[in-house]
């Protein structure tokens, strides 16, 4: 259940509920007490006390109530293709963080991305993405895909380069919400604020917290 507005879950009794929910799910052992029926709905009429921020990838796959296995009114969640950072986005992010006292934050990428497969091809291949606001998706993924490949080598296995350039695609918006935030570097420096890089599996359904822990 959501936490109440006056006691809002501490960053890591957050991230032990989150690390719970997806334990859940991985083992397909979901709960069944979850608010999701009509009286959960009413209940949260009047307000919301999400206890942890997700920022994650649009992917279809990718849906963070369910790797979590929480309910109405749990998760404040933003999506966007390649779990990227963009004045908007952190806005997001703090207005969660500000308003509800929530003070655990997750960018969560995944295996396979597309907007990651897109940033390879257009660092090794030069393809170019469709759409101007596409190219605007791949041009901040660019940075941390782009030291991955050099890094690698031109021989690198391509499995490999997607495993690494996810991961360091995730980071890089981590660093971004902790350094680009004036008021999350404060919530994080004085109030005890976690900004954590996840990476969910597609294969197997877990989540790694495996940056900012």
């Amino acid at each position: 259940m959501p936490p109440s507005p006056t006691s809002p879950l501490s960053a890591q009794e957050a991230l032990a509920q989150l690390r719970a929910g997806n334990q859940r799910f991985a083992l397909n052992a979901r709960s069944s007490e979850n608010p999701l029926g009509r009286s959960a709905r009413q209940a949260l009429v009047a307000g919301q006390s999400p206890f942890a921020i997700i920022l994650s990838c649009s992917d279809s796959r990718a849906p963070s109530e369910y790797i979590f296995d929480q309910g109405l009114g749990d998760l404040f969640v933003i999506r966007v293709a390649g779990n990227v950072v963009a004045p908007s986005l952190v806005g997001s992010v703090e207005f969660a963080a500000a308003k509800f006292g929530t003070r655990l934050a997750v960018v969560m990428g995944h295996s396979h991305c597309g907007a990651v497969q897109a940033t390879l091809d257009y660092v090794r291949d030069g393809k170019g993405a469709p759409s101007d606001n596409i190219r605007d998706i791949v041009e901040r993924c660019l940075e941390p895909v782009t030291t991955v490949v050099h890094a690698a080598g031109p021989d690198a296995d391509p499995e490999f380069l997607m495993k690494q350039a996810v991961r360091a695609n995730i980071r890089n918006s981590c660093d971004h919400l902790r350094h680009g935030s004036r008021l999350l570097e404060k919530l994080c420096q004085e109030e005890g604020m976690l900004i954590v890089g996840a990476e969910y599996s597609l294969e197997t359904g877990a989540v790694d917290f495996f940056d900012g822990v």
